[in-house]
This record gives structure tokens, sequence and C-alpha cells, in this order.
């Protein structure tokens, strides 16, 4: 099964409990997906994983403020969707569950995928007034970026352009 990304999306933002103008909603998925792909560059992580995780890891929150458990359930959420509008192996997917489920417990990782993941949202950390830094970053592409303090001065101090697949 190819992945419906189109559906998937348009799903995952109807079904969104804090909708569409949360600080966690679709723009910071988006943002967060091409923050992932630009690190999944260099990092070697599996990018259909990167892009699952980008709408996933917060679609279960049920407000902006502290929600300990909206990662598990976002988790959760992925396997009910699967082989409905994605599909992975079961390798993949755990990777995927895995990085939902501990993506706000502020851990590294060194598998390249899981922390891409954490890294690809960690690196959006300004839309929330915080600046990422490296030393939270697992992988060397984005403890690069986060020396720059965002992905946009990051892509126009090096000449770098990165564009997203739709």
């Amino acid at each position: 099964m190819k992945t419906d990304w189109n559906g998937l999306w348009e799903r995952v933002t109807r079904e969104f409990a804090c909708g569409a103008d949360s600080v966690h909603g679709p723009s910071h998925w988006r943002r967060v997906e091409r923050n992932g792909l630009l690190v999944a560059a260099q990092s070697g992580a599996v990018e259909e994983v990167v892009r699952l995780f980008a709408v996933f890891h917060d679609a279960r929150r049920e407000h902006d403020g502290w929600d300990d458990t909206h990662g598990a359930r976002g988790a959760e959420y992925a396997l009910s969707l699967r082989g409905v509008l994605y599909d992975l192996s079961d390798a993949y997917f755990e990777l995927l569950h895995y990085a939902c489920t501990w993506h706000t417990h502020g851990r590294l990782s060194d598998d390249p995928t899981i922390g891409t993941c954490w890294d690809a949202d960690r690196l959006d950390l300004g839309r929330v007034g915080m600046q990422p830094a490296p030393e939270y970053m697992s992988t060397a592409r984005a403890r690069e970026i986060a020396a720059y303090d965002s992905v946009a001065q990051y892509l126009r101090k090096t000449g770098q352009s990165f564009a997203p697949p739709v």
C-alpha cells in the first residue's frame, strides 16, 4: 500500500482536538516534516517514518498545555490508521511508535530515525519562544542547525534551500 499523504493529513487535521491554530497543530507538523527531511538527508533516517512522526506526534493532544501522555496517544492513533491510510513494516512501525511515545521526555537517541524525529520537533521550539540547543539534539545535522538558532537562519546563512515534498 502506498501512503495516501493527502488523505492522511486531511483526516488527522480534521480529527485534531486543539484546532488549526494550535501551537501544536498542523502548521507545526509541517515544519517538523520539513525539519525532519532536512536532517534525514544527512542522518540516514527512514524518511517515511520521519514524515509519519511529523503528523502523528502531537495529533492526539487534548490541549496546548502540559500533556505528558499525548505522544503515547499519538502512537496508538498511528496504529489505528496503519493499513488504512499508510503501511509500514513492523520494524519501521516500532520506530514510529517509540518516537511518538517518548518525544517529549527530553531524551537523545543513537538511532538515526528516532533521533531525527525528536530533533525535527525540537528544531521548531522557536514557535513557543525557545531556541533549540545543540546539546539537546541527537544528530550532527540538527546540532549544526541549532547552532544557527533556527532552520530559516541555517538555510539563509549557509546558502541552502530546501523544499519538502507535498
